[in-house]
């Protein structure tokens, strides 16, 4: 048989677990702004607040370390090895504002080539648009 509580006993319950939440959060705060003894020298700390809001209810693993360290990757276009330093995720996920589950992909020079074909892409279909529009003014007039 189930028993009931009364609203004195479900306050004290509330309350307890308010100051078990409470207490979890100040720990976390604490191993934040405490700099890490065992922190690899290529690494630089995290600024949670300075990250761009995401709709995930997971945290990046950078932000539950606390620093940022460099990150070996394969460039997906040319297959070269590269290293996405520590300051550059620091730049790309807090100034930039990029999103915190991303990294990187290419390397300088595929992302170079990348934008000239972006770039040239736009204007390919800018100047059809603008042919389109010229081809439909002149039968309007």
């Amino acid at each position: 048989m189930k028993r009931f509580k009364s609203g004195k006993q479900r306050r004290a319950e509330l309350r307890a677990a308010r100051q078990r939440r409470q207490m979890r959060l100040a720990s976390r705060e604490v191993q934040a702004a405490s700099p890490a003894p065992w922190r690899p020298t290529a690494c630089v700390a995290v600024d949670p607040s300075r990250l761009r809001p995401n709709n995930s209810y997971s945290e990046p693993d950078f932000v539950a370390r606390g620093y940022y360290r460099d990150l070996a990757f394969r460039c997906i276009d040319c297959g070269a090895e590269g290293v996405w330093t520590a300051e550059r995720q620091r730049w790309w996920y807090e100034v930039a504002g990029g999103d915190v589950f991303t990294t990187a992909r290419r390397c300088a020079h595929c992302r170079a080539v990348e934008r000239q074909r972006k770039e040239a892409a736009r204007q390919s279909a800018l100047a059809g648009r603008l042919r389109q529009l010229a081809k439909l003014a002149g039968h309007r007039g």
